[in-house]
């Protein structure tokens, strides 16, 4: 085979990995009922393939021949341990019964109920945040760790290890491989939620580094939130969740200029608006709302992402109905960022006067005392308000907070620039 050939297979073993790895990975897991140990024989499976089909070729089912390498080497791995003896008669004889089992691709029921165990397991709130995201990129995303210590611009060896603690905090908390019920559930679910959101959040707008948006992690919190969906379809909060991500994600486009440097939404073309997503998110906002529950933050967001979505141009933003939504989210889920935006919010519907003075409010909030938007917010409304200099002030300070190279020359011209 040549050096072109097998770089050829190798891609397809990357392709097939990202799209195949939770499944292996929940359909392993539910074997061992160790969610690490799943992770470390799904890779066995993975190297495997790697070291086979450059000469072999690559099979018709690829999902389903590294599914059937990763039972033989859990097999393999239960008998070098002598455990679990009865489970090790029962899977070899569920295998050795079959004439074909690298092939056979197993029940659609079963995988999506593997894959939302997974899920959950992997969003566990016993882990960090940080460690939630990494393991979560890493088993449902199909990731490497470099490919995460890229994304969120720490090293590698950090990642690997965020990854390696996670996975043995699960298994030393007993961490069930479960959906949980009752309240539980949605406790569980509230974690999840945040965790794919975060991810989105940084591809949105980048905590940091030279780009101001980076689509490939947008793209995959959409991809988990959608699987989410079709997994929990009686959850509001997921539908409202991928209505708001996908909202957001339409205006991608829009929201960087020729030098790759932000856009407000006021200032951006909304011809670049992509109305298929935005379409979708309509569409998940209602299914959302059919349910016929209370309005959680993810749907109070997405309703708030769609009041901007229905507006032509700028000057037809109901900032009224904005600011309302905003006071409601504030009840629901009160937090200083919710204020902050709410700030913004009131600021244009009531006034630089109003606004200003609930972003006033926050500079003493340990959250924003060193954010960057609340000076930016504040520099805006103090700009409106004709402050000229204590706008300037406001813009400088809020460059020299944010990590975000575009962002940073984005501010620096608006303290240069006249107020």
């Amino acid at each position: 085979m040549t050096a072109s050939s097998r770089s050829d297979v190798h891609a397809r073993v990357d392709a097939v990995w990202r799209l195949e790895a939770a499944r292996i990975i929940a359909g392993l897991a539910r074997m061992v009922h160790d969610v690490g140990l799943a992770e470390e024989l799904a890779q066995d499976a993975l190297v495997a393939a790697l070291e086979q089909w450059p000469e072999s070729g690559v099979p018709d089912n690829p999902g389903a021949w590294l599914m059937a390498v990763g039972k033989r080497r859990a097999i393999d791995r239960i008998r070098r341990t002598r455990r679990l003896e009865d489970k090790i008669e029962e899977i070899g004889r569920d295998l050795e019964s079959r004439p074909a089992p690298e092939f056979e691709v197993p029940d659609d029921e079963r995988i999506e109920d593997d894959v939302l165990r997974l899920i959950f397991t992997a969003c566990h709130p016993v882990l960090s945040t940080q460690a939630r995201v990494a393991l979560t990129l890493r088993m449902l995303g199909g990731l490497t760790t470099d490919e995460i210590a890229r994304a969120f611009l720490v090293s590698e060896p950090t990642v690997a290890q965020r990854i390696v603690r996670a996975k043995r905090t699960l298994s030393e908390a007993g961490v069930p491989f479960e959906v949980p019920e009752g309240p539980d559930r949605a406790a569980r679910l509230s974690s999840v939620l945040e965790v794919i959101y975060l991810i989105f959040n940084e591809g949105y707008a980048a905590t940091a580094g030279d780009a101001w948006v980076r689509a490939d992690l947008c793209r995959e919190a959409l991809r988990l939130g959608r699987v989410l969906a079709e997994l929990a379809p009686g959850e509001p909060e997921v539908h409202g969740l991928v209505a708001l991500m996908e909202i957001q994600a339409s205006r991608t486009r829009a929201r960087t200029g020729p030098s790759g440097e932000p856009v407000p939404i006021q200032e951006q073309d909304r011809g670049r608006w992509d109305r298929l997503l935005i379409h979708r998110g309509f569409a998940a906002l209602l299914r959302a709302k059919a349910i016929g529950e209370p309005p959680g933050p993810y749907v109070l967001q997405a309703a708030i992402a769609a009041s901007h979505a229905q507006a032509a141009t700028a000057a037809d933003t109901d900032w009224t109905q904005i600011a309302s939504l905003y006071e409601i989210l504030a009840t629901v889920a009160p937090s200083p960022v919710v204020e902050l935006n709410r700030a913004v919010a009131v600021g244009m519907a009531h006034g630089p006067e109003k606004g200003l003075e609930i972003a006033d409010s926050l500079v003493d909030e340990p959250l924003l005392r060193d954010h960057h938007l609340l000076a930016s917010v504040r520099g805006d409304l103090l700009a409106r308000l004709g402050r000229a200099d204590e706008a300037r002030a406001q813009f400088e300070r809020a460059a020299g907070l944010t990590r975000n190279a575009p962002e940073r020359r984005v501010l620096l011209n608006r303290a240069a620039a006249p107020q």
